[in-house]
This record gives structure tokens, C-alpha cells and sequence, in this order.
């Protein structure tokens, strides 16, 4: 069954076989690009790991929901940067390497990070705080929606055909490690701080850090081999003249942009709902402490990144839609009652075993998702195939769950929320039982 449409362009380019990918190579590379990986996610999470303590810093005194929904509207604004990043990232990407563009995307994540903890408290400079807060998460925005096109184009390409799914399923593992360092770095400075000494000037360190790391992921990409893949497409656009296809080349394979929406949807409001709003869910509704809430969150998501590889080769066994119908189906029909159970939680080994229930089903989808949409889409396309409907799908779905999830909290009708996310599962679900399997689509380029 095919994956994608079949190109209409009046002169399609030969593109030769690309050199075959020695496992010394492959893993260097996948080790490289993950490290990469795991520093951009850092500095993404820390933002969320962190909200509980700036939140008041930024923003006039309120509530602590109402502040909330301050800090979660700009996480929600950062996502809806991230398409302009899938865009103009993953065009680069396919114009000048899979190299390039990592690089680039983790230079803006260090801007980023370097502006929000410099920028003084709302206290200070007023509404200018607010302001600059927002123009750094619209830079990691741009960066993270880049990244990830990228970065699931560069280590499908030099995965090889046997193990794709297991090696691809390394950049959740990093993306997820990331968000767990940023849950450790809280977790130690809740441990040698006071609660005043957060609130006051604690939360910038984990922001600084990220600032740092970011210069040394960028001296590390940079010294990346590029894709073999991407090197004979750039071969055979050299000898016919032809360049990178964007807007038209996405209408040409329409069909596996929709099924990357459609496969994205369920699976990044799941993925957000018990990862990062897991953490205030357990404070704002089920009365856990902030240190215990991180706690738990915490070891979550440790065994959450252990399965990721596991899910990964069963994919390479099984195939790639019967592990994505797996999330589906435990999303469709465990969510409600696993929601309602979480916050009537009393003690942290419920909320950390219903945590776990809930993220092993979610793996599933995060597990292999990346690898699935670089396989639908030819390497000269790749990476804005997989980045731009991604970033669209993510920006819409979820970079608003949280905020979604404390206004019906705020509105008093929190179960609404929990509907919400049962009824995307289920969009998923009819997305998986319907596309083509893609475990056999992509041209292997290292065996």
C-alpha cells in the first residue's frame, strides 16, 4: 500500500543510492543528534517544571489558578510559534542538511533561555516583564518546532531499516530526559533552597543552566556527520538544477500531511495532559504538595523514557499501527476513570502508579510517532513533512491542553476536560485504523 501520493513534478530528480551507514557511524550519530535532543526539551520543560515559582514574578498578584493560566496562555503562545519553526527550520533542513538545522535550532533555545532568566520581576519593570517573557518563549517556540522535523528526520535516516523504530524511539527518550533533568534540577533546588529563596530568584538558575548546555550542544551538532540520505538528494539536485520543493511539494503529498495532523492530535494533548499538567493537576486538584507533586511526576516519567525503546522495537516486530491503536484504545476508553481516581489520590504511590498506567498507554503513540511521519514523506521533503503539519497539529492540541484544562478547572466543570481529552484519543484512534502501515515505506539507506 503506498504511503504518500505519487509526484506530480514535471521533472522528478534520480536520486542515487546514498552510502550505506556503518554501525559506528549510526551510533555516533544518534547519540550526537539525541544529546542535541535532550538539551532543547530541557529548556522547553524547565519553562513548565518552573511555572509554580515565576508565575508571580512575572505577573500581577492573583490567584494562584489565575496566574496560572497566565504562565500556561504563554506556554500556549510559545506552541503556536512552533509551525513558523516547522516551517522555515524544516525548509532549511532540506535546502541545507539535517546538520544546519539542528544547529540553528538550538542556538534560538539558547537566546531563549538566556532572556528569561535575565528579565527582571513584574515589580521591577512593570508590563515589560510580561512582554519579554513572551518574545523569549516565541524564540523556543521557533526552535522547538524546527527541532523536532529535524531531529526525527536526521536519526530515521541513519537508523537503518531493521531497528528504525527502536532507534528513532531515542529522541522521546532524550526529549523525555529532558523534561525529567528539568524535574531533577527543581526537585534539588526545592531540597537546598527555602520556598521564599525560589519564589525570589531560585527559578532563574534551572534557566541559566539551560542557557549554558544549549552553547555546548551547538559546539556538538556542529561537528555532526550529515544524513547519507539528505547528501544524495543534495547530489542530485546539484547535477539537474532542481530545488527543494516547499508549499507544493506538501500538496503533493497532502495525504500523509493529513494523516501526520490527524496521527499527532490525540497523542500531543494525551502526552501534555499527564506529563507536564500531571505536576499541577496533583497540587491544584488533588492537594499534593508542590515537592511532592514534582516527586511523583518525576519517577513517572523515569519509567515512562525506559519504555520508550522497548515500545520502539515491539514496533519493529509488530508493525507501527498496531502500537499506535494500542494508545488509541487505553486513551479512548481509561481516561475518564483514571482521571477521576488521580484526583481523589491520597497518598503519592496512587497518584505515582495511576501516572505510570496512564503513561505506559500514552507510549504508544510517543514511542514511535516521529518515525512514522519521516516514513510517509521522501527524503527531499522530509523534514518539513514532518515538522510543519506536526508543529499545526501540536500548536492546536497541545499547547492548549493545560491551559484548557485550569479554565474548565476555573469555570468549575474540570470533568469537561477530561471528555476533551477521551474524545481526542479517539480521533486518533479512527486516524490509526485507517492509515497505511509504514514500517516497510522508507527506503533504507544504511544495510
Amino acid at each position: 500500500m503506498p504511503t504518500h501520493s505519487p509526484s506530480h513534478s514535471p521533472s522528478p530528480i534520480t536520486v542515487p543510492s546514498p552510502a550505506p551507514v556503518s554501525s559506528r557511524q549510526r551510533l555516533r550519530a544518534i547519540l550526537g543528534g539525541s544529546i542535541g535532543n535532550l538539551v532543547e526539551w530541557y529548556d522547553w520543560y524547565v519553562y513548565s517544571a518552573f511555572s509554580l515559582y515565576f508565575a508571580q514574578a512575572f505577573f500581577p498578584p492573583a490567584s494562584q489558578t489565575a496566574q496560572l493560566l497566565n504562565t500556561a496562555a504563554v506556554f500556549a503562545v510559545g506552541f503556536f510559534m512552533r509551525p513558523v519553526g516547522g516551517w522555515l527550520l524544516g525548509r532549511y533542513a532540506d535546502k541545507h542538511g539535517r546538520r544546519a538545522a539542528l544547529s540553528a535550532s538550538v542556538l534560538l533555545m539558547c537566546g531563549g533561555s538566556l532572556l528569561i532568566a535575565i528579565t527582571p520581576s513584574y515589580a521591577t519593570i512593570g508590563v515589560a516583564a510580561p512582554v519579554l517573557l513572551v518574545l523569549a518563549r516565541l524564540l523556543q517556540g521557533i526552535s522547538v518546532g524546527g527541532e523536532y522535523g529535524a531531529s526525527a528526520t536526521y536519526l530515521s535516516e541513519m537508523a537503518g531499516a531493521t531497528h528504525r523504530g527502536f532507534w528513532s524511539s531515542f529522541q522521546y527518550v532524550t526529549l523525555i530526559m529532558g523534561q525529567l533533568l528539568a524535574l531533577g534540577v527543581l526537585l534539588v533546588l526545592q531540597r537546598t533552597l527555602t520556598a521564599p529563596q525560589l519564589d525570589a530568584w531560585g527559578w532563574r538558575v534551572p534557566f541559566v543552566i539551560g542557557a549554558a548546555c544549549a552553547v555546548v550542544a551547538l559546539k556538538m551538532r556542529t561537528s555532526m556527520e550529515e544524513s547519507h540520505d539528505f547528501e544524495a538528494v543534495r547530489a542530485a539536485r546539484a547535477a539537474s538544477g532542481q530545488k527543494p520543493s516547499g508549499l507544493a511539494g506538501l500538496r503533493e503529498h497532502r495525504r500523509a500531511v493529513l494523516t501526520v495532523v490527524g496521527l499527532t492530535a490525540g497523542g500531543t494533548v494525551a502526552f501534555y495532559t499527564f506529563t507536564t499538567y500531571a505536576q499541577k493537576f496533583l497540587v491544584n486538584t488533588a492537594g499534593f504538595t508542590k515537592s511532592d507533586a514534582t516527586l511523583v511526576s518525576a519517577a513517572s516519567l523515569a519509567l515512562f523514557m525506559l519504555v520508550q525503546p522497548i515500545m520502539g522495537a515491539l514496533s519493529d516486530k509488530v508493525g507501527r499501527r498496531p502500537v499506535l491503536m494500542s494508545f488509541g484504545v487505553l486513551g479512548t476508553i481509561g481516561t475518564i476513570p483514571l482521571m477521576r481516581a488521580l484526583a481523589q489520590a491520597h497518598t503519592t504511590g496512587d497518584a505515582l502508579l495511576l501516572l505510570c498506567l496512564a503513561l505506559l498507554a500514552v507510549s504508544g503513540y510517543t514511542s514511535i510517532n516521529a518515525v512514522v511521519k519521516a516514513e510517509l514523506f521522501p527524503t527531499g521533503m522530509r523534514a518539513l513533512g514532518v515538522g510543519f503539519p506536526y508543529a499545526v497539529a501540536v500548536a492546536l492540541f497541545g499547547g492548549t491542553a493545560e491551559y484548557l484544562a485550569l479554565w474548565f478547572k476555573n469555570a468549575g466543570h474540570e470533568e469537561w476536560f477530561y471528555v476533551y481529552v477521551t474524545a481526542c484519543a479517539f480521533a486518533g484512534l479512527l486516524v490509526y485504523w485507517t492509515m497505511p502501515e509504514t514500517r516497510h515505506a522508507m527506503k533504507d539507506s544504511g544495510e
